[in-house]
Formats: structure tokens, C-alpha cells, sequence
């Protein structure tokens, strides 16, 4: 069963002193294209992160970030008391007077450099184990998203084969009216000339040239792509890129068999099969 490309997951876990929110997006790319976005106290855990994102997704540009809210009345920055009282002493000596306003120049120092401290926050395993399985949760969600996705996908894709499939049996049907058609034209243009010819030689050049137009070939390959398309579809595993490689095959025949028609029922046949293709290769960009 095929999955879309894009895709979305989240969830979110409360801990006794935190709220953290876990968001996967996904949006079309050829290859693997990961950024991640996580606190630097779980810096340490990226790695292993990437891996199960990679293992899970395969392929896409993937948005992950771990979003951290603090809830408990305890927090990591705190004020740097000496540096502060420094810095008001040193505003009251350039400002040369007693009658400092002491708000004011507290709002000052606040905001210079090293004022506010942060302790680093050391990894707790147990805690890291919780978050790891409230990955697994986004990630699975992100997945079933893509399932969900594909499906109308791959509706619309049978459809699509379908009607070239339809459209095949319409050039088929045609086929053997169009060397007849082809076969009048010539002899029509002899007549014009007015000048006798060898029928033999005639017989033979004309063989000679239904020959280059013969389109069995590529009608038996269209339809065979056509049928491994629609099983590739149905396998166990999503390869947008296999399927792809069909849908360029199944054109190749498609060209082939249109410039080789030289018939205009044909070719509107071939016309409509052109235009259902071209609205499958608008939305395999999108399978994984």
C-alpha cells in the first residue's frame, strides 16, 4: 500500500515540572532532507533521534522540533546577584549623584550581560524514556497520516490507469482500419500521378513502410507496464520512486505509439491517454 509523501504527527506529554510538545511535518522531497529542533539539555539524544526518524519516514523534508513549556514555580535562570549589585554601584558612579532613583537603575543593570544565569539542566534517563515513547506516539501518528492520505491517492490512480487502459483497447480496435486507411492514401496518391507502376514493387515498398508503422510492439508493452503499475500499487511497500520509473515507461509507449499512429482517430485516442497520464505523473511527486 502506497503512503503520501507529506505528513503530519503530534503529541504532547505532561511531567511533574513540564509540558512537552513533540511535532513532526513532512512536505515532498527526493531524498531525506531532516531538521531537528530540540532543547540543549537533550542535545546528547539527537543522534538516536535522526535514526528513528529516518528508519520511520524514509524520505521527505521533515520539520521535528521538541517544544519544552515549564509549569512548576521552579525555573533554571536565575539572577546574578553580584554582577547586578556591580552594575548599579558602576551606573551610580557615572551618573555622580545621591538621588539615584534605585528602580531605574536596577532596570538597567538587569539587562546587561551575565545579569540572569541559567544552570544547565543534566538528561534524566527517566524521564528521557518517557519523552522517547512520546516520539514513537508522533511519529506513528505521522505515519497513519500518510496512509490516510495515500489513500485517495491511489483511487485516483487506478482510475487513471484504467482510462488508458480503455483508451489502449480504442487504439487497438482502430488499429487495423488505420493500415487500411494508410494503404488507400498511397494508392490514391499513384493514381494521381497517373503513371504505371510495378504492382509487385508497389506491394513490397508498402509492406516495407506498414512495417515502420506497426505500433504491436508498443501496445504490448503499454499494457504490460500498465498492469505492473497496478500491481506495484497493491505490494506491501510504498516506492514512489519505482513508480515513477513505470510512469516513464508507460509514456515512452504512449509517444512511441502517437508518432507512429499517422491516423487522426488514433491519435485522439492516444491524445486522451497523454492527458490521464499527465494527471498521475502531477501526484506521484507525492508518494513516498
Amino acid at each position: 500500500m502506497i503512503q503520501s509523501m507529506t505528513g503530519y504527527g503530534k503529541s504532547v506529554l505532561q511531567l511533574p515540572t513540564k509540558k512537552v510538545t513533540i511535532e513532526i511535518k513532512i512536505l515532498n522531497s527526493k531524498n531525506l532532507d531532516l531538521n531537528v529542533r530540540i532543547p540543549s539539555y537533550y542535545k546528547e539524544k539527537e543522534l538516536s533521534v535522526r535514526k528513528k526518524l529516518a528508519a520511520g519516514l524514509v524520505r521527505g523534508k521533515i520539520d521535528f522540533s521538541i517544544y519544552v513549556e515549564m509549569t512548576a514555580d521552579e525555573t533554571t535562570t536565575v539572577i546574578n546577584k553580584t554582577v547586578v549589585n556591580n552594575y548599579v554601584q558602576q551606573l551610580k558612579n557615572v551618573l555622580f549623584t545621591e538621588n539615584d532613583n534605585e528602580v531605574e537603575l536596577l532596570k538597567m543593570a538587569i539587562k546587561m550581560p551575565d545579569a540572569l544565569k541559567t544552570e544547565r539542566e543534566e538528561l534524566d534517563e527517566n524521564e528521557w524514556n518517557l519523552i522517547e515513547a512520546s516520539i514513537v506516539e508522533a511519529l506513528n501518528e505521522t505515519i497513519q497520516y500518510r496512509t490516510d492520505e495515500a489513500a485517495s491517492l491511489e483511487d485516483d490512480f487506478k482510475l487513471r490507469i484504467l482510462n488508458i487502459r480503455k483508451y489502449l483497447e480504442e487504439v487497438n480496435a482502430l488499429d487495423e482500419e488505420r493500415l487500411e486507411n494508410v494503404r488507400e492514401r498511397l494508392q490514391k496518391s499513384i493514381d494521381d500521378l497517373k503513371v504505371e507502376i510495378d504492382q509487385n514493387r508497389f506491394e513490397q515498398e508498402l509492406i516495407y513502410y506498414l512495417e515502420k508503422l506497426d505500433i504491436n510492439e508498443e501496445k504490448v508493452r503499454l499494457g504490460n507496464h500498465l498492469e505492473y503499475f497496478l500491481q506495484e500499487l497493491d505490494s506491501k511497500d510504498s516506492n514512489g520512486k519505482k513508480l515513477g520509473f513505470i510512469i516513464q515507461e508507460i509514456g515512452r509507449e504512449i509517444n512511441t505509439t502517437g508518432s507512429k499512429a499517422n491516423y487522426a482517430p488514433m491519435q485522439k485516442s492516444v491524445i486522451q491517454m497523454k492527458n490521464e497520464l499527465e494527471k498521475v505523473k502531477e501526484q506521484i511527486l507525492n508518494v513516498l
